[in-house]
């Protein structure tokens, strides 16, 4: 969009473009590319940006389920899948320097008219979201009303009791869904079923990549390792997921505590002045202004 064309508080609303690398669990390197969207905080309901999520209940208890009857089980990841869902209200984002740049050269006749450069040079893009984007505060529930609303459509029902879990008939037999916001748990009895419901997955949702499915005895969701190999039990562990994190671990980080918690964790002043409700509730970002840094090797802070 050309800036001139956006009103002030659209500009001051309009979101900073981040990018991440990330080395996965099988030691693949992942850029993810997101909007940094902790300042919609100051606007939005906190019911307006909350997604349901499976419970670790409803989830291991599926898990139970699956290994009593016998069924297929397997573990599907939704690529991009915020961007499968329409953005619901007007949201910009700002792109900056190189990544603005780049953005121009994909399509030059599109966006090059629309780079604009500030001050110092840096090209700058205001851009208008029409997909939910990874970052926004909305993406995770707008995808999970389009993927509840799949589901239903394909004559499966929301589990009343949580929102994340649907069941369907199939063939005489439960066929159960579970999932955290784009990763699935799928099981039947039959595993024609099961592979059914990844082709019609794909066909709503692969267009652009294919899910990406694991399948087997030993599977891993949501950092936890499940393990089917013995008929009629089900191991739950998260041996791998804690010894990656031991590894990552800085290592200033080695020793021996009694407490995740630094010393001065339960040091409070009763005589603290209570922070009004809109200043409790301000995003991480308005921190500084409402706080004075006090230091030391903590991050503690003290109200104005």
């Amino acid at each position: 969009m050309l800036k001139d064309e956006l009103l002030l508080e659209d500009k001051k609303r309009a979101l900073r473009y981040l990018m991440f690398i990330k080395e996965k669990r099988d030691w693949a390197i992942k850029a993810r590319e997101c909007a940094d969207g902790r300042p919609q905080w100051q606007y939005t309901e906190k019911g307006d940006a909350s997604s349901p999520t499976v419970s670790l209940e409803a989830m291991m208890m599926s898990c139970c389920i699956d290994t009593k009857e016998g069924r297929y089980v397997v573990i599907t990841d939704i690529p991009g899948a915020f961007l499968h869902a329409d953005m619901n209200e007007c949201i910009h984002m700002i792109m900056e320097g190189t990544v603005a740049e780049h953005m121009a050269k994909l399509e030059l006749t599109i966006y090059r008219k629309y780079i604009w450069h500030d001050r110092k040079g840096k090209p700058m893009l205001y851009i208008r979201l029409k997909k939910a984007l990874y970052g926004t505060l909305q993406a995770a529930l707008l995808f999970w009303q389009l993927l509840s609303d799949t589901l239903v459509s394909w004559g499966f029902t929301i589990n009343p009791y949580d929102q994340c879990m649907a069941n369907k008939q199939i063939n005489g037999k439960q066929c159960t869904i579970v999932w955290h916001v784009d990763d699935l748990k799928i099981s039947h009895v039959s595993e024609d079923v099961v592979e059914g419901i990844i082709a019609h997955l794909n066909k709503k949702f692969g267009k652009e990549s294919p899910l990406t499915t694991s399948r087997g005895k030993v599977l891993e969701y949501l950092g936890l390792t499940l393990d089917y190999s013995q008929k009629g039990k089900v191991k739950i562990s998260m041996y791998d997921y804690i010894k990656n994190i031991v590894e990552e671990s800085p290592d200033d980080m080695k020793g021996i505590s009694k407490t995740l918690a630094s010393s001065h964790l339960f040091l409070t002043n009763p005589e603290c002045k209570k922070l009004s409700e809109k200043r409790r509730n301000c995003s991480t970002t308005s921190l500084p202004s409402l706080c004075t840094y006090v230091g030391g090797h903590g991050r503690t802070y003290r109200q104005r």
